[in-house]
């Protein structure tokens, strides 16, 4: 069962799971975050995420009262999953020339 907590101004935070896992799966959880520039716990988030849709698009049925997955969170979990990348050879100040 998750577990929420309030702030100190009185606010709900998130729900709370813990997890156990064995070492190789957290290193390997571990190595994703890292890669991703994400923090363990937020890379733990997406790809959950992700295999919640999956999960949802394989096995729910059309006739299910759970509603279905919209544009925007689809297109919200596709840009999570993205790589960052820096551009290259992007001049990284613009100089004005004046006539």
């Amino acid at each position: 069962m998750a577990t929420r907590q309030n702030s100190s101004s009185g606010k709900p935070k998130s729900p709370r799971v813990q997890v156990v896992l064995p070492e190789e799966l957290c290193d390997r959880l571990s190595a994703l975050a890292e890669k991703e520039s994400r923090t363990v716990s937020n890379m733990a988030k997406v790809l959950i995420q992700q295999g919640i849709e999956r999960f949802e698009q394989l096995h729910i049925s059309a006739h299910s009262d759970t509603p279905p997955i919209t544009s925007t969170e689809g297109f919200r979990s596709a840009l999570e999953a993205q790589e960052l990348k820096r551009l290259r050879g992007a001049p990284r100040r613009f100089k004005l020339h004046r006539p």
